[in-house]
This record gives structure tokens, sequence and C-alpha cells, in this order.
């Protein structure tokens, strides 16, 4: 199949797909003669696992080690388990980031009085906390 065939397959896009070659997370498709990329189900397969590791919020580069785990089918299934786990803690660590972003946000959203005042603890907010952030880097 043609590179538009097998976006349309992969639901990958044929810019990322360029793209993923490009990098060399996947290998370089074959051209016809006339020089167009051409796939095998082999390769829809490989897009279809990088567009399920992506859609789990897995790097580039922890894909290109799950792509080299799964192509391996000798290795031990603790390394993919500890690239897992890392990943969750990853997660985890974005979710406690995001949490307090999004209730300090909430705090500061309650104290606006959402009116025609001039007075906007919001922006009161968001200029403390640049404040703070020009602190820390001196």
């Amino acid at each position: 199949m043609n590179i538009g065939e097998a976006a349309k397959a992969s639901g990958i896009s044929a810019k990322m797909i360029r793209h993923y070659e490009g990098i060399g997370l996947i290998e370089e498709s074959r051209r016809s003669a006339a020089g167009y990329r051409i796939y095998s189900n082999n390769d829809l397969h490989t897009l279809s696992f990088i567009k399920s590791s992506r859609s789990l919020g897995f790097s580039l580069d922890q894909i290109k080690q799950l792509l080299s785990q799964w192509q391996d089918r000798g290795r031990a299934s603790s390394d993919v388990k500890a690239l897992a786990l890392q990943h969750i803690k990853e997660l985890d660590d974005k979710i406690t980031e995001l949490s307090a972003m999004r209730n300090l946000l909430q705090n500061l959203a309650t104290e606006c009085h959402g009116d025609n005042r001039a007075e906007c603890p919001i922006l009161q907010g968001l200029e403390q906390q640049c404040g703070e952030a020009k602190a820390k880097k001196t």
C-alpha cells in the first residue's frame, strides 16, 4: 500500500510516518519503481503498535525501546515491565503537577468576583507566580 493508504489504515498521518522514518523509529519503506513509498502489512502492524504506544503517552525514545523489545522474542518481560513502571511514575508525577495547577487556578477563579471590577485575583495570582518564578532563578 502507498503512504496515504498506510496512513488511513494506521490512523497515523503521512507526515508523521515520514517523520518516524526520518528519525529512525521505523525502517525506511521500500520504494516503487516510480519512487513512491510502499508499505507491507508488517509495516502497518508496526505503525499500529506505535499509535497504541503514543496513545498511552510513551515518548518517542520509549517507543523505540518498546519496539526493540517487541521485535526481540528473546527479551525478558522484566525489561518491558521496568519501562512501563517508569512511565507510570512519570505519569503520576505529571498528574500531581497538573492537579496542583488546577487547584491553584480553581482557588484563583473562586476568589474572582467575575463582575465589572478592575481588581482581578486571577491576574494578581498569575503575576505573583511570575514573581516567584523569577525569584527562584536568581
